[in-house]
């Protein structure tokens, strides 16, 4: 990544008491990486298939709390040539949930000056509820363009018509909520889906790539530019995935297949030494992965100012 951070979105005040956006460039491309919130959720589901005792440990090292803790939401915008770019949606507002801290990423854009209307574009790394249902808030898609494209997965397309759960690990209610948010957005949007199969160029520079695991249309999306590369993992990688990628996120469909990917994933890029964005690592998420003995390390970027 160049080290002028500079980009062209734009700063308007926000009044916010603590920072929810955070640009990054890639060669030509421009990156915003936005947060939607924090979802509170319980600690098991980090890692639901460990030794109690080594994930308790896991989290005393790391000094965070033994019963729950936030995951972070993030959310990506990507400006490439005359196509401005959603990577997600965030979670939206589900009041049968509770989650009053999450959901914000609508306002949040807003506060970037980014508009709705000039979205192109919108790709899924998956259709787990708090990566579409920003876009099912009432009076968004009024605002969204009428040629807006939707690229997902058709893999992911089609398993959200009979979703297993059969291998997750969640609260009570979530898969309800996940089942039916899925069935509302392909309800509302799929005049705008642009299925594609294990991998399609969106914008010049910015290909989304079918990996499965944590769902079986789970995706992938590369930047490149200028030599320079950033990969937005979606929920491929945790933040215990580093230190313990074969440890079971409660919310992969597919856990076994989820930590090859995970392991697959994160070696590559130990050996690109691109930068990582990732879904639920702490805002704004942009690192390194090392390489650490038989496992990886998480190596969060220098904030620019």
């Amino acid at each position: 990544m160049s080290s002028n951070n500079t980009s062209h979105f734009d700063r308007p005040e926000s009044g916010e008491l603590v920072p929810s956006r955070y640009a990054v460039q890639v060669g030509e491309i421009d990156v915003l990486i936005v947060s939607d919130g924090v979802l509170p959720l319980p600690t098991e589901m980090l890692g639901h298939n460990a030794d109690p005792a080594a994930r308790s440990a896991w989290l005393e090292n790391m000094f965070l709390p033994p019963d729950a803790f936030d995951w972070s939401l993030n959310v990506v915008v990507v400006k490439s040539g005359d196509q401005t770019i959603l990577v997600d949606a965030g979670l939206g507002l589900d009041p049968n949930l509770n989650l009053p801290r999450a959901g914000q990423l609508i306002q949040r854009l807003e506060a970037a000056g980014i508009d709705l209307a000039s979205v192109t574009d919108v790709v899924l790394t998956h259709m787990h509820m708090d990566h579409v249902g920003g876009l099912l808030v009432d009076g968004v898609k009024e605002r969204l363009r009428p040629d807006l494209r939707i690229h997902v997965a058709a893999a992911e397309i089609k398993f959200w018509e009979s979703p297993d759960f059969s291998h997750v690990f969640m609260p009570p209610g979530f898969p309800d909520a996940l089942r039916a948010t899925a069935k509302r957005f392909a309800e509302e949007y799929r005049a705008h889906f642009r299925p594609f199969e294990e991998e399609h160029e969106v914008a010049p520079g910015v290909v989304v790539r079918r990996t499965g695991g944590h769902t079986p249309g789970h995706s992938v999306v590369r930047l490149s530019s200028g030599g320079e590369r950033l990969t937005f993992a979606g929920d491929a990688v945790f933040t215990v995935g580093f230190e313990q990628p074969d440890w079971h996120n409660g919310f992969e469909h597919d856990p076994e297949e989820a930590a090859r990917v995970r392991l697959r994933l994160l070696q590559e890029l130990a050996e690109t030494g691109e930068q990582l964005v990732a879904t639920h690592l702490p805002f704004p998420s942009v690192g390194r992965v090392a390489v650490a003995g038989d496992a990886f390390r998480w190596v969060p970027a220098y904030w620019d100012y």
